[in-house]
């Protein structure tokens, strides 16, 4: 047999093989859209408290490890070994069980790596480390400007110098959010601006999302609040925030627990989604739907809720927009938990009609198998095959991968 014969018989084995072992895999872990690899590719932990992800190629070999921010628990570091098997590194963050809720990996100093701030809730010690390029970090949580009880969490360049700044969303008796300045003397270093830029309000808030929702080339501000109301804060250009209730329409009270910004309907401007909850585990109060805030292009949100999404009643703790069809059009993951009851849901998938329009495909799209008290979505190619994967971690449930497929 000539050589290139050989060539040719042993790719024919290998596409056998592959058959072979797809066709093994059970219905209940596959759909046209995701493979949840969960039980091969991450480490079992069923009774994790994952409550956000940040993924990051935090040791410089080209693929997106995982960082995760844990409730009760040490934060963690899940490298990647470029397929999307992940490992636990053990050791990397402080051995100390904080409440953390958020994570961001940015650079922060401008040296080439990656950094990492969690903030914490009930025990109000938020972190931050320096990245070694490396998978190590150092800890610097003593560049931190306050402590809190931090719930929301986001970073950006609000001040156009750019470097990333941090804004923490705050809950408590002392609920005023902060805005840190990367120090331009000091990169990496920071400057307390809460009180001269942003408005003076005692917020129970939840998430964060910083955008340019103007078009003006700055970033602006959405706070998804506890405690009503959320707000819409419009940047200056100099990092100054002021508030514009008059162009957030909000027809009922929310209790918020993520912010979305993207483009819904396809007209080229930042829409807005919250996602939320009825109550924290408790009794049934208010509307947990989600709601969609269109933008007319010059930051004017109009909620058109009840034309663009089907009804439901399970609380949201998290969202994310990724387009899962591939069709050009983002669509809608809701984790989703039972309340009154706080009881396991199945992940809930929501196809974007192109103008904004959204059905339920949940049965098409998730897999039978993801199923919990999903916490947390997160959205990346840690496969390395260009399609977008989905990390789902939860409350007191294992934390989930599941695999983009090519459609």
């Amino acid at each position: 047999m000539n050589p290139m014969m050989k060539k040719i018989m042993a790719l024919l084995a290998l596409g056998s093989a592959a058959w072979s072992c797809a066709s093994t895999i059970p219905v209940e872990l596959e759909t046209d859209y995701f493979l949840d690899v969960t039980d091969t590719h991450v480490p079992r932990d069923p009774e994790a408290h994952i409550l956000e992800v940040a993924f990051a190629d935090v040791d410089g070999d080209g693929d997106l490890d995982v960082i995760a921010a844990l409730e009760l628990d040490e934060n963690r570091l899940y490298i990647n070994d470029g397929s999307g098997r992940l490992t636990w590194q053990r050791g990397v963050f402080k051995a100390a069980k904080h409440d953390t809720e958020h994570v961001r990996a940015v650079d922060f100093d401008g040296d080439g790596h990656v950094d990492v701030i969690f903030v914490a809730e009930d025990d109000q010690t938020h972190e931050y480390y320096l990245g070694n390029g490396d998978g190590t970090f150092r800890d610097v949580s003593d560049r931190l400007l306050g402590m809190s009880e931090g719930n929301g969490l986001d970073v950006g360049d609000v001040d156009g110098d750019g470097r990333p700044d941090i804004v923490v969303g705050n809950s408590g008796s002392e609920g005023q959010n902060f805005l840190w300045i990367n120090d331009p003397d000091r990169p990496g270093y920071f400057v307390d601006r809460t009180a001269t830029n942003l408005p003076q309000v005692n917020d129970a808030t939840q998430s964060i999302k910083l955008a340019d929702l103007n078009g003006d080339g700055h970033l602006d501000m959405v706070v998804g609040n506890e405690v009503p109301p959320n707000r819409l804060l419009l940047n200056d250009g100099t990092g100054r925030f002021a508030e514009y209730p008059d162009q957030l329409q909000l027809p009922e009270p929310l209790e918020t627990r993520e912010v979305l910004v993207f483009d819904v309907d396809g007209d080229g401007d930042l829409d807005i989604v919250f996602a939320n909850i009825t109550s924290n585990a408790g009794k049934w109060d208010k509307n947990p739907q989600a709601r969609i805030l269109i933008n007319d292009g010059h930051a004017r949100f109009t909620d058109e809720t009840a034309d663009r999404i089907p009804v439901y009643k399970f609380s949201t703790y998290s969202a994310r927009e990724v387009d899962f069809d591939h069709d050009g059009h983002t669509d809608l993951l809701l984790s989703a938990v039972a309340v009154p009851g706080f009881s396991e849901e199945p992940l809930r998938a929501y196809r974007n009609d192109g103008k904004g329009y959204f059905t339920d495909a949940t049965d098409e799209v998730i897999p039978p198998s993801v199923v919990g008290r999903n916490w947390n979505i997160t959205i990346g190619d840690l496969s390395g095959d260009g399609v977008a994967d989905a990390f789902v971690g939860g409350w007191g449930s294992q934390g989930r991968l599941l695999l983009g497929k090519a459609n």
